[in-house]
């Protein structure tokens, strides 16, 4: 089976290298050629100059980009992916991509007979390395197994959500609540910081208590505690990420004002620490307001 990958940023490299180990034929390529070509030396594969080159007789084609803006932008043009992908192609979008761009882009592809389904992932960089992401799919049944061999290799809970669009929508939810998570226990700890209570102390009887989370029990243990923030997933991208799901709420009439109100907080921290800053950086921001440091 012949596969190209587009995308090598922090989670798509990892993902691209579990498919060099497999027995496909793998074809990469990244808006930086040099990153493209180092990949493909490292990993004895082949590498293409040009999105069209890449994807021109895979069976399956696979994007991992920043948004589902940048792989729409990626179909155009003489050397863009509609131009050179073959009929009845499987194309899988591993961007945290959103639903209405996904589902205007799947009907874009059928009239070549390509068949799009939205699967973004969860499991950071970590879980792409191990290859234990979970893949959120939006497409038919049918489909999806079709896919199942290819997100095999990098994903170890691949689910159906539901039709074209609701993997990214679930992927949306999920990382509204990431940013909840972050932004709630950044206000308690500050809070109790303020109050003379050690963060160590506080994050002991949280996590055995029902307030615990997964960024109480990791990020912040990990990461907030002793004033360590890898970059492994930018605050930049949660902001999109969360601005996906307000906008899913706007856009179906909803009321989610917790989901409106983490995409505001996320967006003002966002411009407040800048494009490179990890996305635990936010309690950077909770503790400036708060005049605390917690940790």
């Amino acid at each position: 089976m012949k596969v190209a990958f587009l995308g090598l940023g922090a989670i798509g490299e990892p993902m691209a290298s579990h498919l060099a180990h497999e027995p496909f034929d793998l074809r990469v390529w990244n808006r930086t050629p040099a990153k493209a070509a180092a990949f493909a030396e490292k990993n004895s594969v082949h590498s293409a100059s040009t999105a069209r080159e890449a994807v021109g007789d895979a069976d399956v084609v696979i994007t991992c980009l920043p948004s589902s803006k940048e792989v729409e932008a990626l179909l155009n043009g003489d050397e863009g992916i509609e131009a050179g992908i073959k009929d009845g192609a499987l194309f899988i979008d591993c961007t945290s991509g959103d639903p209405e761009t996904s589902r205007r882009i799947a009907a874009r592809l059928a009239a070549k007979s390509v068949t799009f389904i939205d699967a973004p992932v969860s499991g950071g960089v970590k879980g792409a390395v191990a290859g234990t992401l979970t893949v959120m799919c939006g497409g038919s049944e049918e489909d999806i197994d079709r896919a199942r061999p290819v997100l095999e290799a990098f994903g170890k809970k691949i689910i159906r959500c539901g039709n074209t669009g609701a993997g990214d929508a679930v992927k949306a939810m999920n990382q509204a609540l990431l940013a909840i998570h972050i932004w709630s226990a950044g206000e308690a700890l500050a809070a109790l910081a303020k109050l003379g209570v050690d963060t160590r102390i506080a994050l002991d009887v949280i996590n055995g208590s029902s307030g615990r989370s997964n960024s109480s029990e990791n990020l912040f243990t990990e990461r907030v505690i002793g004033r360590q923030f890898p970059r492994t997933f930018k605050l930049a991208l949660l902001d999109k990420d969360v601005g996906i799901a307000a906008g899913i709420a706007e856009q179906n009439g909803l009321e989610l004002p917790f989901i409106e109100l983490a995409a505001e907080l996320f967006r003002q921290a966002h411009a407040e620490l800048g494009e490179e800053a990890d996305h635990v950086e936010a309690v950077k921001v909770i503790e400036e307001r708060a005049g605390v440091r917690v940790s």
